[in-house]
This record gives C-alpha cells, sequence and structure tokens, in this order.
C-alpha cells in the first residue's frame, strides 16, 4: 500500500514537473488578444483574458493588442482646389478587432503601421485636393456672425473698434460648404473602406496640423499687412479728427480770451481818459493862463524838432517862446 502510495505521488510529481518544463499553457493579458499557429497554420484565436491550454513546443502563441492605437502621419505638401499648396499632419486611431484576419494580411503591428500610413496618405491627399482652401482651414461659417472687434488703445480712454469702421464696410468671408470636419470624416471613410480586409477598425483621421506652404504664406502675411495698414490709417485719420478738434477748441478760447481782455483794456483806456479830462478840466479851471502856457511848451517840444526853418516868429503859436513877457 505504501509503494503505491509513493508511485502515485512519484507519478504526480513527474507530470508537474514535465508540465512546468513544456510549459502547455499561456496566458492573455487583459486589453490583449492572441492567436494560436501550428506549423505557420492559425489554428484558433483567444479574444478574452485569462489562462489558456496549447500543445508544447508545437502551438505559437502570437498576441496583439486590444486597445486603440494611434498613427502619426507623415507631412504632406498637398495643393488644395484652387492649387494652393498646404502642408498637412494627419493623426489617427484604429485598433485590431480580427486577428485572424490581420495575421493573414499584415501579420506585425510595423507592416500594419506602413499599409495604414499609404492608406490614410492618399484618402488625405484625395479629399484635400478636391476641396477648397478655407474647406481645410475653418469649421463653420460662425465668422461671418461675429462683429469684429480690436482694442488698440490703453488706460481710460480705450475704445473698441469694429472692423466695419475701418473697411467702411463688414468684413465678410467666403462661406464653406463642409469644413474641416466634415473634410475629416471623408478621409476616414474613404481609407475604411480598405482596411476591413486587413482585421483593423479605423476610427477616426483628425488634422493635426495644417500649414501654408511658402509662397501662400507671404501671401497671407501681405493681406495682414494691409489689413493692420488700414487699421493703423484709421486711427491716424482718428487723431487728426481729434487734434482739428482741440485745435477749433483753443482757437474758440483764445478769441474769446482776447475779446474779454480787449473790452476790458477799452474800458479801461475809457475810464482813464475821463480820469485824465476831469484831471485837466479842474486843473485847468483853477489857472487857465497856466493851463495854455504848459500845453504850449508840450507843443513846442514835440514840434519844434521837426522845423527845417522858420520865416517868423510873430505868430500866436511863438506868443510864450518870444515874447518879452515870456507870456
Amino acid at each position: 500500500m505504501n509503494a503505491l502510495r509513493s508511485k502515485i505521488i512519484t507519478t504526480a510529481i513527474i507530470l508537474i514537473v514535465a508540465a512546468f518544463i513544456l510549459n502547455p499553457f499561456y496566458v492573455v493579458e487583459e486589453g490583449n488578444q492572441s492567436i494560436i499557429t501550428r506549423f505557420g497554420e492559425i489554428v484558433r484565436s483567444t479574444p478574452d483574458a485569462g489562462l489558456h491550454v496549447k500543445l508544447p513546443f508545437i502551438d505559437q502563441v502570437i498576441t496583439y493588442p486590444k486597445k486603440l492605437m494611434s498613427l502619426e502621419g507623415d507631412s504632406q505638401r498637398i495643393p488644395t482646389k484652387e492649387n494652393q499648396f498646404i502642408i498637412v499632419d494627419t493623426t489617427s486611431r484604429w485598433k485590431i478587432t480580427d486577428p485572424v484576419k490581420f495575421y493573414e494580411s499584415v501579420t506585425t503591428i510595423e507592416a500594419a503601421y506602413s499599409r495604414l500610413s499609404d492608406i490614410i496618405d492618399s484618402a488625405v491627399r484625395t479629399v484635400i485636393t478636391s476641396s477648397s482652401l478655407n474647406d481645410v482651414v475653418r469649421n463653420s461659417n460662425l465668422i461671418n456672425e461675429l462683429q469684429h472687434k480690436e482694442n488698440f488703445a490703453l488706460g481710460a480712454d480705450a475704445e473698441d473698434v469694429q472692423l466695419s469702421q475701418i473697411t467702411a464696410e463688414k468684413a465678410t468671408y467666403e462661406t464653406i460648404t463642409k469644413g474641416r470636419r466634415a473634410l475629416s470624416n471623408e478621409m476616414a471613410q474613404i481609407a475604411r473602406e480598405k482596411v476591413p480586409e486587413f482585421g483593423i477598425e479605423l476610427i477616426d483621421i483628425v488634422p493635426r496640423q495644417i500649414k501654408y506652404s511658402d509662397e501662400l504664406t507671404q501671401s497671407v502675411y501681405n493681406r495682414m499687412i494691409k489689413e493692420r495698414n488700414q487699421i493703423a490709417q484709421t486711427f491716424r485719420s482718428t487723431g487728426e479728427g481729434k487734434k482739428a478738434e482741440w485745435m477749433g477748441k483753443l482757437e474758440n478760447e483764445r478769441r474769446s480770451l482776447l475779446s474779454s481782455a480787449y473790452n476790458r483794456a477799452e474800458k479801461i483806456k475809457g475810464d482813464a481818459d475821463a480820469l485824465s479830462s476831469r484831471i485837466y478840466t479842474e486843473a485847468y479851471s483853477r489857472d487857465p493862463e497856466f493851463y495854455s502856457f504848459w500845453k504850449s511848451i508840450e507843443t513846442y517840444r514835440s514840434t519844434m524838432p521837426q522845423f527845417n526853418k522858420i520865416m517868423t516868429t510873430d505868430l500866436e503859436f511863438f506868443k510864450y517862446l518870444y515874447s518879452p513877457n515870456g507870456r
């Protein structure tokens, strides 16, 4: 009895050791899927995670991910419908849905990247060459519904300036018929028609970056420079208008001050003349003879230096100058 038990235990130990040596088990981790090949022929697929059995040494386990994978496309220089060249970078998401077809068609992830890249690049080029530049770079016509304003001044006098004030009319942009999102869907739809044979599902294609080519970039810069010059000219005109307004106010104020000063000066002169006349009158009334003498002396001072010759002094004018009595 003891010998039989020992034999059974020994046999069990041998089987366990053989199982570990031959390794008839394999594990599919969560998020992966696998296929079993036997002499190059696919025997079965294992879509579920867990512990599974295979024939040791004969069966080969090939594992593929179930998760979404991304493919960064190469930059392409593509002409639009108007024959304007742009540079497009795309990114795509895809996953393996049928590992059997995937193994039969492309076998490896690297080969799948290469095949997908060719298909996606072709789809992107097909869609963009048949679309306008506005459809490629814009996603909606919302830009035509907005009131475009820019703030250029600083401080309390800052004002928002509408583009209509600069261009004399509201800026309008060409209406798009599809838009970038619709074009992305078209690219993905074209590519999806070619990938099911690879056991692949293409989720989407998204333009990661769209750049203008060098010649188109210069055209865009020239248009931006023109718009900035229009804005600058608007502010110059506004400044000239403000200057004229303030110069007019200053001129009116200057005239008002001069008029007020002139009126005040004339009033002062009038008061002074009246006072002077009153003083002269009072002085004349006290001693008319002295007043006459004094006025004559002042007249001599102002007129006689201008005489070239005097023919006679027997005049009433010289009565104080040549009179024997001095009067």
